[in-house]
């Protein structure tokens, strides 16, 4: 598998920096599009956020992804970009009063580094803990649901999960192959909240 793959993963698949692109993509009238999108869902809130380790070498390209979108999507009011270091019961916490939500994290399947997937709550590897109190996303969304709370529905939330190389060394950067896919992340991320917010077929 090549890197730079992009895959979609569907319920029946398991999942257990940035060097800059030669030639920058022409993303003028995706952004115009996007615009159009927010206006026509503005009553409905969209976190994006990005889990991490900053100090953790591929750990932290969830953090990077985000934080190459916060000027990209400064002009979008109903969209906030946040970060965050734990999974769990902390990500529910964070989702709470929104209605879509897009979550970046680092992933080790044993692909090539640097493979983008698109991946659903169930498959979500977003514990970040090795505590025997926290639990994974699934049980704490029915949780925080069971508790009345406001959380987007489990199809109105989506992981961009990036191939991982090295999430044990400390290093400010990511590996190369890992850093060459942060572009492409956040191309796939405005895709991604593009389709989100445009009016669903009846």
């Amino acid at each position: 598998m090549p890197v730079g793959t992009i895959e979609n993963r569907n319920s029946e698949s398991r999942s257990s920096g940035s060097s800059a692109c030669a030639d920058e993509p022409n993303t003028l009238g995706q952004d115009d599009r996007l615009n159009r999108s927010v206006g026509s869902a503005a009553i409905q809130k969209t976190l994006i956020i990005g889990l991490g380790n900053p100090l953790v070498t591929d750990d932290s390209v969830g953090l990077r992804v985000v934080g190459a979108l916060t000027d990209r999507l400064a002009s979008h009011p109903h969209v906030e970009i946040g970060e965050d270091y734990w999974g769990g019961l902390r990500l529910m916490e964070r989702l709470i009063g929104y209605d879509r939500a897009i979550v970046i994290d680092a992933i080790c399947t044993g692909a090539v580094p640097g493979t983008i997937f698109h991946l659903s709550p169930d498959m979500m590897p977003t514990q970040r803990s090795a505590s025997a109190h926290d639990v994974n996303l699934p049980t704490a969304l029915d949780f925080g649901r069971r508790a009345g709370v406001h959380l987007p529905l489990d199809e109105d939330i989506h992981l961009l999960g990036i191939e991982a190389q090295d999430v044990i060394n400390f290093s400010d950067d990511c590996t190369p192959a890992v850093a060459a896919a942060i572009p492409r992340a956040v191309e796939e991320v405005v895709r991604l909240l593009e389709s989100m917010l445009s009016p669903r077929q009846a």
